[in-house]
Formats: C-alpha cells, structure tokens, sequence
C-alpha cells in the first residue's frame, strides 16, 4: 500500500511516532518531514501537522490531553459567557505532565474512560472536568450542549460512574431537550419552583423554547437563530397564533438572558404569581 505524503497524513491533526511507524512510515521519513517542517516534533514521541489547532500543538508541548472548557471550545459545545480562555490539560496518574512552569490548568485525574494514546480526552473526561471546574449554573449549559452535540442519551450520562458528587448530580439533572444554552439558563432556576417545565414543545404547528405548566409559553432569541427579519416575521406570526389560541407569550432577548437573568426571572415569577401557567389567558 502507497503511504500518503506525511504533510497530507497530519493535515489539521497529530499522530503518536508509533502510530505512524505501524502504518509504514520508516524513522528517516518522519524526520525528513520535522526537517521540512511539515511537522513539528513534541517530547520525541508526537509528530504535530503544520496546519493544526494551536491548542492541539500545545497539549503535544506539554504531554497532556486536551480537556475541560478547551476540549468543550474545540467541539463547539455552546460556551456561556464569562469562561476564561486558559488551556486545559488532562494528566492521568502516572503521567510525567508539564515539564515546566505554565499559566495552563492541569487536572491530575484517573481517566473515567479508557483511552489509548491521544492528545484529546474523551467527552466523559471533559465532563467529568467541567463539573469540578466550572460554576454549576455554567456546567449545566456546557453538558446539555454536550448531550446535544455529541448525541448523549440522558440516561447513558447517569449510568457512567463519575468520579464526583457534582458530576453525578449534573447527569441526574440533563433533559438532552436544550436547542441553546439559553433555555439551560432559563429553565434551571424554574424547576426549583416545583412547576412543570417542558422545552421544545410543540404548538401551533413549531416548537416552543419552554412551556411552563400548561398555558405560558417562554421564547428565547437566541443570535444565530432570530438575527434575520424574515426569521423575526415568522416569531411574531408564531407568538401571535398562540395568543389566539390562550397561551401567554414571553418573549427575551439574548442580552436579557444573559446579562440580565434576575429581571427575566422575576418576570416569570410575577407571570406564575398571576396563574397565567395554570390557565388560558382572558
């Protein structure tokens, strides 16, 4: 079998020197390729493509797996605001980590799932890692997006033995239901009111965001998806439609979300202390 040039084979990506000498790669190529520069040599064990993402040649630098809000970024995980951008790095026991001082995040755990040779940590990893990491109201985002994204099934995520209480508590707590990060934001703090709350609902021929008891209806503008008139037309014919029909309609921004979450809560409370969830508006 012809081997393909090894510019081509670590296009975007990296490869342990053992992997590339089982496929057929002999010593003298692989350094003909460092001395070229088609590839960039880590630790004399991970050969690193021209073209490959900064954090990737960083985890090959350090010897880590990439992990956590890196991993999550790297995956195009909804990221919530406010998560710093610093690299995270997995170093399982045993393993010799960085060699010298860096302004990285290092976590030191046994990995939850087993994993060969790899710059990249699994997702049960990276979740096992967010939990302990980031601030639960951000975590709870981070993992329905992950259930979204990777095709998580809720009860698959509460079977996995996770190596913490807040993880465990964080898989009892997905609903895999989210289409953004927003709705996580929003429904959150409604479920410890105790009253029914579904996502993606559907009435009036589309789905809701959120449906609260039986009869409010919570939408969320969320950038990519409300950015265009035409977009915005068929919202207001939607919302306009459930009117007809009964339900109350509460419409938030992005930046109402976001940076304002305690005012569309109590906007929802005060809608909640009306009984427009419980009943057909008049």
């Amino acid at each position: 079998m012809q081997l393909v040039p090894i510019s081509d084979r670590l296009r975007g990506t990296a490869e342990h020197r053992q992997q590339l000498r089982g496929e057929g790669y002999s010593a003298e190529q692989l350094r003909a390729a460092v001395r070229s520069g088609a590839a960039e040599l880590f630790r004399r064990a991970w050969f690193v493509g021209r073209h490959a993402a900064t954090e990737l040649r960083e985890a090959a630098r350090w010897g880590g797996r990439m992990t956590c809000t890196t991993f999550a970024r790297q995956r195009g995980w909804w990221m919530p605001e406010g998560i710093e951008t610093e690299l995270h790095l997995h170093f399982p026991p045993g393993s010799t980590g960085p060699r010298a001082a860096w302004d990285g995040v290092a976590h030191w755990t046994q990995p939850v799932a087993p994993l060969g040779r790899s710059l990249v940590a699994t997702v049960e990893d990276a979740l096992a890692h967010i939990a302990v990491c980031v601030p639960p109201e951000q975590a709870i985002v981070l993992w329905e997006s992950a259930a979204g994204v990777e095709r998580l099934a809720p009860e698959a995520l509460r079977a996995i033995r996770w190596p913490s209480r807040v993880a465990t508590a964080l898989a009892a707590e997905i609903t895999g239901l989210a289409d953004s990060g927003l709705e996580v934001l929003v429904c959150r703090p409604l479920r410890r009111l105790r009253v029914r709350v579904r996502q993606q609902v559907y009435l009036a021929g589309r789905p809701v965001d959120v449906l609260v008891g039986e009869w409010l209806v919570i939408q969320i503008d969320g950038w990519a998806h409300h950015s265009s008139s035409t977009q915005r037309s068929k919202d207001i014919s939607h919302d306009v439609e459930l009117r007809v029909r009964g339900y109350t309609v509460l419409r938030f921004s992005y930046a109402q979300v976001v940076h304002d979450a305690a005012a569309v809560e109590r906007a929802i409370r005060r809608a909640l202390a009306a009984g427009l969830h419980a009943a057909p508006a008049r």
